[in-house]
């Protein structure tokens, strides 16, 4: 985010020579919005006169009234760099207000804004780092997006056998062109996948960057001939996309999670708010996980966790301790996807981290040997669950937790619900490739 003030604003699309405001805002399923005005009408956007029909936006239609209003944070104002260098093109991002001033209870980045208010009532500030995954796949002759490549890249590889190279160097360079600090950029394991990682930063401007993130991605990709989707397991036989979420709390900009004398380096508070995440998971993950899709990523062999433990020395667990200790000590959520709702999903997981610091829940003891080499026997003792395996199971899992439905208000909760099984239910009733394979010739 930029220090911008509304006079900074005008000055600049003055001095740039931008032409049109892309007014963004994010549905409840995580899909960027856009509203576009000319600069003509800068001061109505700037004095938040800006309307529009918040029924044809899923997700949002049945809750309140029709019209709603967008309030452009002018820290967001951003040009895109991919556009005309005449008549340039920029962006606000919004939030969501009713006609009445109030801010709209279903606005994602509303929610998240009001559980960072809790956290600062405590004393707390939550940063967050994402490693976002993707795949770059050909598009055909009409353009349309397939599942097919040429390569046969693996982790770290380098060009010529790693085709996206070229594609990826410009998404890096686009990103940083908007003031993104890029720490790395590499091959991922299956073929075509790839991963950018960029610095963490404040809960909510994380949550904008990532949005921002999956537009330039998209973006620079078709520029590229190629289509990027964010889609958690486009092939079966190859490891999906995770998009692992890294965490600490700062208090006076120190980080609290550290401690030095505890021999995994972490404070009370650092356990607490794993305990937190950890009771509350089974029901967080109908947010980081929203998709029918999802599910298939969440298969043993295929790295993506499965059985919900912590540990310090392994990669294996749901959450792990990064090794890094002092100011960067840091826990890492490894089961979130990249199609989740980023304004959601961290405040979910805020919240639940908090509850678990104000409750004092302690985590169960770490799991420090590979949790999918253990036998079901050797993991009962312990006490080690499962994530849910299906959308319809997150779904019934976030239905009977009161806290986290609280975290995203009635209105919403009822909305994503009825959506996740709607949706579960259309996909059991689809015959699949897989079934006439199986059964179509000797049945």
């Amino acid at each position: 985010m930029h220090d911008y003030t509304r006079k900074d604003i005008i000055e600049l699309v003055k001095d740039e020579d931008v032409e049109f405001i892309r007014l963004q805002f994010t549905d409840a399923f995580g899909m960027m919005k856009n509203l576009a005005v000319t600069v003509n009408q800068l001061e109505k956007v700037l004095n938040n006169k800006c309307m529009f029909d918040c029924v044809a936006v899923e997700g949002f239609a049945g809750i309140g009234e029709p019209d709603m209003y967008l309030y452009p944070d002018v820290k967001t104002f951003e040009i895109f760099p991919w556009r005309p260098q005449q008549g340039k093109v920029a962006r606000l991002i919004c939030d969501i207000y009713r006609s009445n001033g109030e801010p709209f209870v279903c606005d994602p980045r509303y929610i998240l804004k009001k559980v960072i208010l809790e956290a600062e009532e405590m004393g707390y500030s939550l940063n967050v780092g994402p490693e976002c995954e993707f795949f770059l796949f050909h598009t055909n002759e009409d353009g349309s997006p397939t599942t097919l490549t040429h390569e046969q890249g693996g982790y770290f590889d380098v060009g010529p056998l790693d085709y996206g190279e070229n594609a990826r160097r410009d998404m890096v360079l686009t990103l940083e062109e908007m003031g993104f600090e890029i720490e790395s950029s590499h091959h991922e394991a299956a073929p075509a996948q790839h991963e950018i990682d960029f610095r963490y930063d404040e809960a909510l401007a994380t949550a904008d960057n990532i949005m921002t993130f999956r537009l330039v991605v998209k973006t620079i990709a078709k520029r590229h001939g190629l289509h990027a989707t964010f889609m958690p397991k486009p092939k079966t036989e190859e490891s999906g996309s995770g998009m692992h979420i890294n965490l600490s709390l700062s208090r006076d900009g120190k980080n609290i999670f550290q401690n030095t004398s505890d021999p995994n380096g972490l404070s009370q508070d650092a356990y607490y708010f794993i305990g937190g995440l950890m009771e509350h998971m089974k029901a967080i993950t109908a947010i980081t996980n929203p998709t029918v899709n999802s599910y298939k990523r969440f298969v043993p062999g295929f790295e993506a966790p499965v059985y919900i433990a912590w540990s310090a020395k392994n990669c294996s667990s749901l959450i792990r301790v990064p090794a890094a200790r002092g100011e960067d000590t840091r826990i890492e959520l490894r089961s979130p996807d990249p199609t989740a709702n980023p304004y959601l999903a961290l405040a979910v997981l805020l919240a639940a981290g908090l509850d678990g610091i104000r409750r004092q829940v302690l985590p169960p003891d770490s799991v420090d040997q590979n949790v999918f080499a253990m036998t079901d026997e050797e993991r009962k003792p312990l006490h080690i669950e499962t994530l849910p395996i299906t959308l319809s199971d997150a779904a019934k899992e976030l239905e009977k937790n009161p806290f986290i439905c609280n975290v995203l208000g009635k209105e919403l909760t009822e909305k994503l619900i009825k959506d996740y099984k709607e949706k579960y239910e259309e996909y059991q009733a689809q015959v699949t490739p897989w079934e006439i394979e199986q059964y179509l010739y000797k049945m």
